[in-house]
């Protein structure tokens, strides 16, 4: 079946502001068909009837195979890295071999325990959808354990989340990874018209932009060093990378916070309890056994997963190709569509994290679909949607590197907006169904 017989018809914009003329001279410039990025107008029955009805379908005891295998993981490379030093000792190693190998196996330890601890964060965040199982007292309580062992506000968490897949890519309602606008960026005015589109943006102007936006190499990587080390307590203590216009002070431990509702008081006070138990059980631990210990066994693998949650979170939303839109042309479907599947280390990703990075798109469309019916049902969407279907295969490491440094804002008052990189180049441009460029909502007039 072709894309048109699939989409539902555009319906028209109210009030249509009618094209200003450097729009009209924007869109007789030649565009390439790799700039163009067609709206999606598909409907929400439309994407859930591409799916296998048996996707939908959750068993607790099935997920809790992955749990188990998931503490199994974790408890061998614990046992592993308590004998470390017991089994180094075994050998005739100078002492300096001795320490390089200790080190060499300790970071190890770190790194994998970092790897299969997010595999548990995914359980438990599949749980706070309701896809852990049928009953919703099992996907509650699985889930605030699980969390609140990792330091997360269960339900705090949950709500914010859902609230981020009920407006992904929303400008002004989307919880999370908000791009900045130009104003907010500290980007000089517009002075010519390519900027609008931010196609065909001339070498000066290009040039004179990036004497103002364009950081080294070696900043990018400080500045992304600190945003994976502390971004994500950030997003959860202070709202770092939230919407602006939320007041300060909002947060997920504050019952008060804007993100919540009265109703929700208990459940946030419930996963403030659950943070502030495990806390506590850290604290036993550490004047029990010392605090190297837990350092090394807990809190350092601890600051991977919190590494791994930023990078996987930030690319599943964070591309120059994906589109954000604002209240006037965005829709579930459009919503659930802006987002991309990545491949995380190969067979990694996929046993250890659960397909989370794989599997997202699906998981948009429909966050109840349990991560072992994801497969499937990506497969199924991969043939119904087409172009509109967004994937990447480049390692995630450099993709975050690339994406840190060139999605660094979108221009005001766009209807659907791409982001534009320190020269004010955008790569993708907004047509609809016929190949004609949309209505940008911006004029040069506004943007002064």
């Amino acid at each position: 079946m072709s894309a048109t017989l699939r989409q539902r018809a555009p319906s028209p914009a109210a009030g249509q502001v009618e094209k200003d003329q450097l729009i009209r001279e924007a869109e007789e410039k030649e565009v390439t068909e790799g700039q163009k990025f067609i709206v999606p107008n598909f409907t929400v029955k439309q994407l859930l009837d591409a799916i296998p009805a048996h996707c939908f379908h959750r068993s607790a005891l099935h997920s809790s195979l992955y749990v188990v295998q998931d503490f199994i993981a974790l408890g061998a490379l614990a046992y592993g890295a308590y004998h470390i030093e017991s089994f180094l000792s075994r050998f005739a190693l100078s002492p300096l071999a001795f320490q390089a190998a200790k080190i060499a196996l300790y970071s190890a330890y770190v790194f994998t325990a970092g790897l299969f601890g997010t595999g548990v964060w995914v359980i438990a965040h599949e749980a706070g959808h309701q896809g852990y199982s049928s009953s919703k007292t099992i996907n509650n309580t699985v889930g605030w354990i699980l969390h609140s062992a990792l330091l997360v506000p269960y339900h705090s968490w949950r709500i914010s989340h859902a609230r981020h897949h009920a407006a992904t890519g929303h400008l002004t309602r989307d919880e999370v990874f908000v791009p900045k606008t130009r104003k907010e960026r500290g980007v000089p005015p517009m002075k010519e018209e390519a900027e609008i589109t931010g196609l065909n943006v001339s070498e000066e102007r290009q040039s004179e932009l990036a004497e103002v936006l364009e950081d080294a190499p070696i900043v990018v990587f400080f500045n992304l060093f600190v945003r994976q080390l502390v971004g994500w307590p950030a997003y959860l203590a202070v709202n770092a990378s939230g919407q602006k216009h939320y007041p300060t002070g909002t947060n997920h431990y504050t019952p008060s916070s804007i993100i919540f509702k009265a109703s929700h008081f208990w459940q946030i006070i419930w996963s403030d309890i659950g943070v502030v138990i495990a806390l506590a059980a850290l604290g036993y631990w550490t004047a029990q056994r010392g605090w190297k210990e837990v350092a090394v066994i807990y809190f350092l693998p601890y600051l991977f997963v919190n590494n791994w949650l930023v990078l996987i979170t930030f690319l599943q939303h964070t591309d120059p190709g994906l589109p954000h839109y604002s209240s006037n042309t965005w829709t579930f479907p459009r919503g659930a569509l802006a987002t991309i599947d990545r491949t995380f280390m190969g067979p990694i990703g996929a046993y250890v994290l659960h397909g989370i990075c794989e599997t997202h798109v699906a998981h948009h469309i429909s966050s109840k679909i349990p991560h072992y019916n994801a497969w499937e049902a990506t497969e199924a969407l991969k043939k119904f949607l087409g172009p509109h279907y967004q994937r990447s295969d480049e390692n995630m490491l450099i993709a975050c590197y690339k994406a840190y440094r060139d999605c660094l804002y979108i221009e005001e008052g766009q209807d659907i907006a791409f982001y534009r990189n320190a020269r004010g180049v955008a790569q993708k441009i907004a047509v609809d169904e016929n190949g004609n460029i949309s209505d940008s909502g911006i004029d040069m007039t506004e943007s002064k």
